[in-house]
């Protein structure tokens, strides 16, 4: 683990995510596979980093499963919602390095504890496309009421 004032945004050439926090594809596999809105590749992979400028993720959605290895910093808190609407909240740093969230599940993430980064590695499979991702609308708190107050800081105002 680096230091807290380590640069990441520069030294990995990341950009703005749409989501929040930064980003930058590093693998698109040559593989492609048939997948429901057209073909994919096998997989993809992206780092994404959250600091202090953009600390939390967007509550969104992707067709495809996504691996999450926290590479440096943290801890950085997960909430997930399965398609029962059951709300689970995942940390890691410490102990836990490592997070799978299965396709058609809503996510976000965001820093805790004063954590000043979370540089992350993720691995989509079968690989991401623009068209298999969703961004949470106000509506998603009308299907998951009992949801709403643990969901609302993760939507965009």
């Amino acid at each position: 683990m680096r230091d807290s004032t380590h640069d990441w945004r520069s030294e990995l050439e990341l950009e703005p995510h749409g989501e929040g926090g930064y980003f930058r594809r590093i693998h698109t596999s040559s593989h492609t596979i048939p997948a429901p809105r057209g073909e994919r590749p096998l997989a993809s992979s992206i780092y994404y980093l959250l600091d202090a400028s953009q600390p939390a993720g967007l509550l969104h959605r992707n067709r495809s499963d996504i691996l999450h290895f926290l590479l440096d910093g943290g801890p950085v808190e997960y909430v997930t919602v399965d398609p029962d609407g059951g709300l689970s909240r995942s940390r890691l740093g410490d102990a836990a390095l490592f997070l799978a969230v299965p396709g058609g599940w809503w996510k976000a993430s965001r820093l805790l504890d004063g954590a000043r980064h979370a540089l992350v590695a993720e691995v989509v499979t079968p690989g991401f496309d623009y068209a298999d991702h969703e961004y949470a609308t106000p509506a998603v708190l009308a299907e998951l009421p009992h949801l709403a107050e643990a969901l609302k800081p993760f939507l965009r105002t």
